[in-house]
């Protein structure tokens, strides 16, 4: 019964598993098409440069080209949408900044949103950013084709809006090409900023930045994996956060990191390497505007790299071939990543939400465990999982089916295990786990 708490031993549970697609997200999966991918990283490189700083009204080079160019496509989803999808620009003029922006610059960012039926204030951001740049990041003239860094990510991005616009999701799905990442992710953290200023929670964020090859520096192919950055300690932790951190041991525990894992579980047709860094040494991306202000934030890239078709000027020198040209790229596997990126926000946006309000009751010594949470208000609710796993174990292990209450009682010490606590809808659908704070 509602409310009701449910008294458990350690036999009452099964083990953890991956959420199998449904058919109705195999459906989905099956029209992500690598033709129009591909069209959109070859239209995209036809630009010659997207420079932040260069052209904005030139119909042919330029930022501005590329800009209207997606407009138009992201307004041609719309179309078929069924009113579901709207499209927009959003604009601001980014001052002088010492550093990257030598003169006042507009910096655009074109949004797709699809709105949710049913909880339309549960936010989700999948982006990649469609300016680029050469070796000289003020050089705004020269070619700088950027085909994978990251025309591959906006790619990933309207073919995810593309499919997904035709169907109704219970949660607000943000699509966002951004610019201005390589002037210090500006585009990223005016979007970021303007949804905090509107009052939305983003419950998730998603930025797709160098998705576009499987072949390494040294010709090694990794054509079924891709990396997600994760953080551990939150960017934005307040000292009263890090106390109760350091308190329960939850380094491994994040929001972003409980993300990782949901996405690892639910991602179909790639192996998801979560790697436990907010992102790579020496650089940066679009997620971590979000994460500066406390939203849980990651970021999808190759699982190898290659420096020398990134940062760099079209050459070819001692002959080696530089520059971030098409013909490096692997349409296939930009194809598999739209599928995780359609899996894990399907997944999120049918779920019912995290739950709110977890807590592990520790006002007195006891050898049991108690958890209580909030309910949600999600109609579909049917109920709650507790997870259960070593504090050395990575990831979940144990699953206890608690169904529709609030509060559950473990013959387990806290002291010796973590516990966590996801909403399940009578679909099946699970959400992200929510990692409960002591209450006293």
């Amino acid at each position: 019964m509602l409310g009701t708490a449910a008294a458990l031993h350690p036999g009452a549970m099964a083990a953890a598993a991956g959420q199998a697609p449904s058919r109705e997200l195999r459906d989905l999966l099956s029209q992500i098409d690598e033709r129009r991918i591909e069209h959109t990283v070859r239209t995209l490189v036809s630009f010659g440069t997207r420079h932040t700083l260069s052209a904005q009204n030139d119909p042919k080079r330029g930022i501005g080209a590329a800009r209207d160019w997606l407009l138009a496509e992201f307004g041609a989803i719309a179309a078929t949408s069924d009113g579901r999808f709207t499209a927009e620009l959003q604009s601001y003029v980014q001052q002088p900044d010492g550093d990257r922006i030598p003169v006042p610059t507009t910096i655009t960012n074109v949004l797709g949103t699809l709105r949710g039926t049913g909880d339309p204030q549960r936010v989700y951001v999948v982006s990649g950013h469609y300016d680029s740049r050469c070796s000289n990041p003020l050089d705004f003239t020269s070619d700088a084709p950027g085909a994978d860094d990251d025309a591959s990510g906006v790619a990933v991005v309207l073919e995810a809006a593309r499919v997904l616009a035709r169907h109704d999701s219970e949660a607000t799905i943000i699509f966002a090409a951004v610019a201005g990442e390589e002037q210090n992710l500006y585009g990223a953290r005016h979007l970021a900023q303007q949804l905090k200023a509107a009052g939305k929670t983003v419950h998730g964020m998603f930025t797709n930045d160098i998705v576009g090859s499987s072949t390494a520096h040294d010709g090694t192919k990794h054509p079924n994996t891709v990396r997600l950055f994760a953080e551990g300690v939150p960017t934005a932790e307040t000292p009263a956060q890090a106390a109760i951190r350091q308190k329960v041991g939850g380094e491994n525990d994040s929001t972003s990191r409980q993300l990782g894992r949901f996405t690892k579980d639910v991602a179909a047709g790639m192996d998801v390497r979560v790697v436990h860094r907010r992102d790579r040494y020496l650089r940066g991306g679009d997620h971590i505007p979000f994460l500066e202000l406390g939203w849980p934030a990651l970021r999808f890239t190759e699982a190898a790299e290659n420096y020398a078709h990134q940062h760099q000027d079209v050459r070819v020198e001692n002959g080696v071939q530089y520059g971030d040209l098409i013909e490096f790229c692997d349409f296939g596997y930009m194809a598999k990543v739209a599928k995780v990126n359609l899996s894990t926000l399907w997944s999120l946006a049918q779920a019912p939400a995290a739950p709110v309000g977890a807590k592990l009751v520790t006002k007195t010594l006891a050898q049991d465990t108690t958890i209580v949470w909030d309910r949600g208000t999600e109609p579909d609710l049917a109920g709650y999982e507790v997870v259960v796993r070593e504090t050395t174990d990575n990831d979940w292990t144990e699953v206890h089916r608690v169904g529709d209450v609030t509060t559950a009682t473990f013959a387990l010490s806290k002291d010796d295990v973590f516990f966590g606590v996801r909403a399940v809808d009578r679909d099946g659908h699970r959400s992200p786990v929510s990692f409960p704070a002591p209450s006293g």
